[in-house]
């Protein structure tokens, strides 16, 4: 059995959500965006050796931590989620009901040195969930095993059919963007971080997922990497429908206006999503673009220059709203230090939402 996860637009997805996020998600569902994934879930990290490559194996982690109980890599791998290590086997007499491919590498690809892994999973009464540029359902032997052990194969970054082309027409309600210096260093942490901090301060917000992390965690959402390029800006329109005039969307963003390879996917959603704030995410230390060593990581006011530039084609209102750093590998003196330095060069409030404090509340009262 096969399935895109393409689900009834009836279905509740807030019932997979965490206490956390299920405030902050997306009340009404666009038509055609609703994901229904089985869960428990372990979490595969295949062979990987790069944590940024992991997003999406921390993602779950850290924002629907009650449907991960474990994680089962191969021997190369020198990545953990610091969940327990189970073989699909354990797992499933555990309770899980799906393993879930946790990376995001390059290209999206799913190697042959992983078959045998998601092969014992179908084996042990796993349903496969992946949001890879290469679909589990194109795969012949995944197929195949599917079928014969009666298991699902979800691919969640399966866009629906139908999808626009941009109109470019202002949409009703208030946008924010997360926008980044590079990928793989908080945009979805911080979309995630803002609308559940606003909505716990009784405003009306709701993080709307643009990548397969951000949906397998809401259950709403759209891949807008998966997109046919001309349908791309049209995609992230729909992602972000016309709402009440004091309804926020979050948006999730993609990739950086300064990468080589992803630009594309960013400005189509800038454009698309028409934000009135943006919120710039960066990690401070990063001097290379991921995965593209020979281009520097630009500097935060660059950033800020090109997203106003770009985005006043369909918002010319646009303005950012603050800074948020990724300061996981600085102790709690040195990050207060990066963040009251970085306010005070940009004149905007800067913070790090994974470590909240009065720089973070500041940031929110930036985002109303």
């Amino acid at each position: 059995m096969v399935n895109s996860t393409m689900s009834d637009p009836a279905s509740d997805p807030a019932s997979d959500l965490t206490p956390d996020t299920a405030s902050s998600a997306a009340p009404d569902a666009p038509p055609g965006l609703t994901h229904v994934l089985p869960a428990p879930y372990l979490l595969f990290l295949g062979d990987t050796t790069v944590a940024g490559f992991a997003k999406t194996a921390f993602g779950l982690r850290d924002w629907a931590g009650e449907r991960c109980i474990g994680e089962y890599a191969l021997p190369e791998a020198s990545v953990s989620t610091g969940l327990p290590r189970l073989t699909p086997r354990e797992a499933a007499l555990g309770g899980a009901r799906a393993m879930v491919i946790g990376v995001a590498n390059q290209g999206g690809i799913i190697p042959q040195g992983w078959m045998p892994a998601l092969l014992e999973a179908l084996e042990a009464g796993l349903d496969l969930v992946a949001g890879m540029h290469v679909r589990l359902a194109d795969i012949p032997r995944l197929r195949e095993a599917a079928q014969r052990h009666g298991r699902r194969l979800h691919d969640v970054r399966t866009p629906p059919a139908g999808l626009p082309i941009a109109s470019g027409r202002k949409r009703s309600g208030r946008r924010i963007l997360t926008v980044g210096t590079d990928c793989a260093l908080g945009k979805k942490y911080t979309a995630l971080a803002i609308a559940r901090g606003l909505a716990g301060r009784g405003r009306d917000a709701c993080f709307r997922a643009s990548g397969q992390t951000g949906i397998m965690i809401a259950g709403v959402g759209l891949a807008l990497d998966a997109v046919v390029a001309d349908f791309a800006a049209g995609a992230a329109e729909l992602i972000s429908p016309d709402a009440a005039p004091d309804h926020i969307d979050v948006i999730e963003g993609q990739g950086s206006l300064f990468h080589p390879a992803y630009a594309p996917v960013s400005l189509a959603l800038l454009l698309g999503s028409q934000p009135d704030l943006f919120v710039v995410c960066h990690e401070p230390g990063r001097t290379a673009i991921l995965g593209h060593a020979h281009y520097p990581v630009p500097s935060i006011a660059q950033v800020i220059e090109q997203t106003v530039l770009a985005g006043k084609l369909t918002n010319p209102a646009i303005r950012c709203a603050g800074v948020s750093l990724n300061t996981s590998a600085f102790t709690s003196e040195e990050a207060a230090r990066i963040l009251a330095e970085t306010s005070q060069a940009l004149g905007l409030p800067a913070a790090d939402p994974m470590r909240g404090g009065l720089a973070f509340e500041r940031l929110l009262d930036a985002c109303q």
